[in-house]
Parts: C-alpha cells; sequence; structure tokens
C-alpha cells in the first residue's frame, strides 16, 4: 500500500481541511462536498484524511464492523456478545462512479432464498465503509438513483436491501466526502441539500503559494516514506487533538443566543426546510470542540454558516452557489446579545489556533469562487456588468423587425442579454432507447415499471419473481421436491426487464447570424433557449451548442452535462454577417458523428434556432437542404424553432424542419401544449426519407 501525502503537509486549503477535520470530529455533521476545478488537491486531501482517523474497535469476523461494546442487535452477521474485540484502523472506501446498485449495498444470493429460504448476503460498499470514510469522486457523474441511495444512508445511519420479500438491514455510519468539478455538470439543489457542508476551492493564484506546491509534491514523489516521515510529528498532533475533540463534544453547550443566531441567520438567507438549521447546530457545537471550547460562540455559528449555507442558496439550477458575509454579520449583530455574541463574530480569532481559525483571508474559502466565475443568472443579477451599454449602439445594417437582412457588410453586435426564460413543454426522442437514465425519452433501465421477463445476461440484478416460479414450476417432480421450498435451478431465473426514462444528447444549433440580430428577437431567442436550457438540466441531459454566423460555423461548447457552462456560452454569444446555415448543420452532424463513437447508447435531440434563412456561397438554401437530409438519413431527432417574425412570412424554417425530417415550431408555439407531441412523428419521417 502507497504512503499517502500527508495531511498537515497539504498547501493551503483552510476551509477544506476544517471542514474535513470537522466530520472526522463528528459525521453527525453530515459529510462534505468539495467543489472546485482540477488539480486543486480534492483527492489528495480526502485519501490524506484517512491516516488521521483513530483506530475502531470492531467485533472479531464480523463484516459489518460491529463495535464490541455495543454491538448492533440486527447485524446480519450477529448476535454478537459483548466483550472484547480487535482493532483496525478506519477504512476509507472509494466508490467508482461505474459502480451498481448492488455493489453499494450489497446483493443477496436470489437462488439460495427462493430455495432454501435463507439470507446469504454479500455486503457491498456501504459496510465496508462502516464507521469510516466513504469517498465519492466525481460524485455529479454518479447515476442519480445511487446518490439517492448513498445519501439515505449517510442520513439514516443505515442501509436496507430489499429484494423480492427477502430484507436485510445494517449499520452504515461513515463520514461521507464527495468532490466534483462544476464544469462537468451540477449535482440537483435537494442532493446538494443532504450534504452538511461545501468548500469551494482553486487554486492559489500567490507565486509563492505555488511554489511550495510544487516543492512539497516533488518532494513526495523522490520519496514518500521519507516525506511523510517529516511530517510524523504534526500528524500525530492533530490525530490526538481529533480524539481530544470526540471526547469534548457531548459537553458542548449551544446556548439560546447561538441557537438564535443560527435559525435568523437561516431564515435571513431564505434556506428551505430545516436541514439547514440542524447542520449548522452540529457544526457549530464541533467547531467548539475542535477548538477545545464548552462553549459555542457567535464566531463559530459564522464558520459553520459559511460552510453550511453556500450550496443551499441556489435558487435557479444556473446561480452560483455563496453567501453575502455583510449580510451575515449584519445578522449575527442584530440577533446576538449575551455573553456569547460579538459583534460579526469572525473579525478575529479568539484562541490565535491553528489555520483552523474563525476568520480566513485565504482566498479559496467558500466565497471565494471556487475558480468558477459566477453563472450569468437570467435574472439578470450582474450578468454583463456594461449598464446600459451592452448593444446599445446598434451595428452596421441591424435588421429591422420585419426580419429583413442586414447587408453583406453588417458588422458585428454585443451581445444582448436572454429574455424572461419561461416553462417548456417536453421534447422526446422517439422510440425505446438504452441510454443513462434521466427524465426525457422513453428507454430500457434498470429502474422503472416492469414490462416483462427474459433470461438474464450475466449477474441477475432485478428477479421477476412470477416469470422464475412459473419456469420452475414444471420441472419440480423430476427434480425430486420432497418439502415446502422450491426446487430453483439456474436456468430458471428470470431478469425483470423495465421502462423508465433516459436523459439525451440535446444539441441546440443557433442562428447567430444578421438576419438574427434585432435585439428584441435574439433576446427573445436566448430566453427560448435558456428556457430549454433549464428543462435539460432537470431532465439530467447532456447539451451542446453550436452557432454559425459569417462564414463559418463553431462549436461554441462541446457536449458536456455541465448546463451552465451552455447558459454562460449563450449569454456571451454576439451576432452579425451572413447567414451559413449548410455550415451550421455539417459542423452539428460532425459534433453527432464524434458523440456516437464516445457513447454510442445516448441518442440525440437536436434543436435548430433559426429563421430558415441562409446567404453566402453558391446556392446557399439547395446546400443546406442537403445538410438537412443527412440528418433525416441518420433517424436522427430534430425540432426548428422558427424565429422568423413580422407580417411577410416565408416559410423557411418549416421546410428546412421538413428536410430535416423534424417539425418546426414557433417561438410562441414553445410555451403552448401542442409541443407536447413535437417529436412524436420523426422516425417515421426520417424511415420515409430513407
Amino acid at each position: 500500500m502507497s504512503t499517502p501525502f500527508p495531511f498537515t503537509a497539504v498547501v493551503g486549503q483552510d476551509d477544506l481541511r476544517l471542514a474535513l477535520l470537522l466530520n472526522a470530529v463528528s459525521p453527525a455533521v453530515g459529510g462534505v462536498l468539495v467543489r472546485g476545478e482540477k488539480g486543486t488537491a480534492k483527492s489528495t486531501a480526502v485519501r490524506a484524511l484517512s491516516a488521521l482517523m483513530p483506530e475502531v474497535d470492531v467485533v472479531a469476523g464480523c463484516r459489518f464492523s460491529c463495535a464490541p461494546a455495543a454491538p448492533d442487535p440486527a447485524c446480519p452477521d450477529g448476535p454478537h456478545e459483548v466483550g472484547p474485540g480487535v482493532q483496525r484502523p478506519a477504512r476509507m472506501v472509494e466508490l467508482p462512479v461505474g459502480a451498481s446498485e448492488d455493489r453499494l449495498v450489497g446483493a443477496l444470493d436470489i437462488e439460495r432464498a427462493l430455495a432454501e429460504g435463507v439470507k446469504a448476503f454479500e455486503p457491498g460498499l456501504l459496510a465496508d465503509a462502516h464507521r469510516g470514510i466513504l469517498y465519492v469522486d466525481e460524485v455529479n457523474l454518479l447515476h442519480d438513483h445511487l446518490v439517492d441511495l448513498l445519501l439515505d444512508a449517510a442520513a439514516m445511519g443505515a442501509s436496507y436491501v430489499e429484494r423480492e420479500g427477502v430484507s436485510v438491514r445494517h449499520a452504515a455510519r461513515f463520514l461521507l466526502v464527495g468532490t466534483m468539478n462544476p464544469e462537468e455538470g451540477e449535482l440537483r439543489p435537494q442532493l446538494l441539500d443532504r450534504f452538511g457542508l461545501t468548500v469551494e476551492v482553486a487554486a492559489s493564484r500567490e507565486p509563492d503559494q505555488r511554489v511550495e506546491v510544487v516543492r512539497r509534491r516533488l518532494a513526495y514523489d523522490d520519496d514518500p516514506d521519507g516525506f511523510a516521515g517529516r511530517w510524523a510529528d504534526e500528524e500525530t498532533a492533530v490525530r490526538a487533538r481529533i480524539v481530544a475533540a470526540r471526547k469534548l463534544l457531548p459537553s458542548v453547550v449551544l446556548g439560546d443566543g447561538p441557537l438564535r443566531q443560527i435559525a435568523a441567520t437561516c431564515a435571513a438567507f431564505e434556506v428551505d426546510g430545516m436541514r439547514a438549521d440542524i447542520v449548522m447546530a452540529r457544526t457549530a457545537t464541533t467547531l467548539a470542540a475542535w477548538a477545545g471550547r464548552t462553549e459555542v460562540l457567535a464566531e463559530d455559528v459564522r464558520q459553520a454558516a459559511l460552510l453550511a449555507l453556500p450550496h443551499r442558496r441556489r435558487r435557479n439550477p444556473f446561480d452560483a452557489p455563496g453567501l453575502d458575509e455583510d449580510k451575515l454579520d449584519e445578522t449575527l449583530e442584530e440577533f446576538g446579545g449575551g455573553d456569547n455574541s460579538n459583534g460579526s463574530g469572525g473579525s478575529d480569532s479568539s484562541d490565535g489556533s491553528d489555520d483552523s481559525g474563525d476568520e480566513d483571508p485565504d482566498p479559496d474559502g467558500p466565497d471565494g469562487g471556487g475558480g468558477q466565475p459566477p453563472p450569468q443568472g437570467p435574472d439578470g443579477g450582474n450578468d454583463d456588468g456594461s449598464g446600459e451599454s451592452s448593444g446599445e449602439v446598434p451595428a452596421q445594417g441591424e435588421p429591422s423587425e420585419s426580419g429583413q437582412a442586414p447587408s453583406p457588410g453588417a458588422g458585428e453586435q454585443a451581445p444582448v442579454r436572454a429574455a424572461e426564460p419561461f416553462r417548456t413543454k417536453v421534447l422526446s426522442v422517439p422510440g425505446l432507447g438504452e441510454g443513462a437514465s434521466g427524465r426525457r425519452s422513453r428507454a430500457r433501465t434498470e429502474h422503472g415499471r416492469t414490462t416483462g421477463a427474459r433470461r438474464p445476461q450475466g449477474a441477475l440484478t432485478k428477479l421477476h419473481l412470477a416469470a422464475t416460479v412459473q419456469a420452475a414450476a414444471p420441472h419440480q417432480r423430476a427434480r425430486g421436491r420432497s418439502g415446502p421450498g422450491l426446487v430453483v435451478r439456474r436456468d430458471d431465473l428470470r431478469q425483470a426487464t423495465r421502462e423508465g426514462r433516459e436523459g439525451n444528447l440535446v444539441l441546440f444549433v443557433v442562428d447567430a447570424s444578421g438576419s438574427m440580430a434585432a435585439r428584441q428577437r435574439m433576446s427573445a431567442v436566448k430566453g427560448a433557449v435558456l428556457s430549454l436550457l433549464l428543462d435539460a438540466y432537470q431532465r439530467r441531459d447532456k447539451v451542446g451548442l453550436v452557432t454559425f454566423r459569417g462564414s463559418t460555423g463553431e462549436v461554441a461548447l462541446p457536449p458536456t452535462s455541465s448546463v451552465d457552462a451552455a447558459a454562460v456560452r449563450l449569454e456571451s454569444l454576439p451576432t452579425g454577417g451572413r447567414t451559413p446555415l449548410a455550415a451550421g448543420l455539417l459542423r452539428a452532424h460532425d459534433v453527432l458523428r464524434v458523440e456516437r463513437l464516445r457513447d454510442p447508447a445516448r441518442r440525440a435531440l437536436v434543436v435548430l434556432v433559426t429563421d430558415g434563412r441562409a446567404t453566402g456561397g453558391p446556392e446557399p438554401v439547395a446546400l443546406a437542404g442537403r445538410a438537412a437530409r443527412l440528418f433525416a438519413a441518420d433517424g436522427v431527432a430534430s425540432v426548428v424553432v422558427d424565429c422568423e417574425s413580422g407580417p411577410v412570412r416565408l416559410g423557411l424554417a418549416g421546410q428546412l424542419a421538413g428536410e430535416l425530417g423534424g417539425t418546426a415550431v414557433t417561438l410562441d408555439e414553445l410555451r403552448a401544449d401542442s409541443i407536447a407531441g413535437l417529436v412524436r412523428d420523426v422516425q417515421g419521417n426520417s424511415r420515409r426519407a430513407a
């Protein structure tokens, strides 16, 4: 086993280290979600924490790590007698992104359960992590149903396995740590709320600190054991402090004053539910124990708020997590009072302790941006910083609201803000897919309603009980059945086939040429695309953005799970120039071709946003038609959002939709109920076109 990088040797990242240490003292805080750009020591710090965890006493031979002084009465390996046990290091268990449900919660031997009526249970990763650390790298890429199971177990302290009437329960209390890069997609707000604390991390911009990071990393790579030895005293001191804080924690008093500050802070920041209040109370109490105090102070409440509230402030999927510290200080001062309050509660460090102090100037703290610029929200809050100057001076040749195309020499216009987003109806891909789980189109999935049964291919995961009994019943006499148990063979087992929903690749192809450049129209177009992006976020889709203007089409955003990134690119989209419609379609077709190689099971939905005009080059309209027919030949589901306006309409977008084998809808119809069946005939149209 390789020597881990010492926890105390991590440079900077004070908030990250503090949040991890608080959970090491009290796992009841609820775990840590670490958000940040790549290469910021997220995984290094988490793996280093495992070496600081005190050893645990366990019952010898128990696969579920029962404590010998108080064994779990419901342990599947029990019952255990109270008595001496054995000591072992606390485990750090890593949950791979591609893990199955059975690997996470454990699996039952279905064949033995049916034939012998015994609970033959193979523990999963939740059992391995009991009384240790469960680490999920790239937690935002984990399947939603696995995240639900994981967080349910963390909240209840137990894991429940249900398989066709056979139930197993075992204790599962662990320190949950998840890391993620927001560029690769966000967690749903309700899942964010289940993590107790969150920390935003970013690489330091200070040259001296960056030099020290490189120096220590190179020294560790050259001699891991020697480097760890030089930090052994610091590691021992922190380990002893964790043990001392654990012993002190039950004696810490949370007075009425700090408790009132906690409630007032959560109310002032309008967080949903009561989980934030509870987490803040536990965090503030643990902070006091970590500082060696038995009384919670206002500075503990302030630090707890900075760790527990930022990720609970997201009202919109495109909002950046964060906390207004001035407002926080005002709230703490207003609801202070008593001996436990001192105004802002964080202007100085009361005990002069180490890097876990209450006020930290480190720019990598939870309100330091985490290396990600705040997404430009649809509500206009600081979205362009340009005031009235943004796009106020029209470029030469700006089209009128009638949709008249500009002259060939039209210049580029500054980006305009998106109109207010609205709720759209479902755009879905026809047929039955087999892609990643999501909420858009019908698909064969591991979770959903049961539609039939088949012989299992590989390990049995979802038993179809009725079909299994039906397959085994005719052979009972030949197999010499004599007792009440059903004699079941491997060939009798049947896998349930289920139908649920999948996520798709929604590829937006947006016309940014001069014919779309009227401010009011482009604002409406951006608002419509932003609305569809919100829908894609809720339905767990991947998204991509292709734009075309001037003479070429370009990939503004390659396919990604980060809908936030697509919203940012959309806001900064400039307009002007000719309309190379064919070039945009060909670029989109190439993006889909590459993506099919990377993820062949994920089906695509193309949303083309244009008025249908094509200019530039010889026969631009005919060339665009030939490019569109490539999508129809491939059977790609498509929708054309017709942006043509004015009293005279040419109907070019409708003709283009026919070439694509898709459906056209106007911006106004995007809100209407008629959109529900927009792509239901795509498959049939594609077959006729082929």
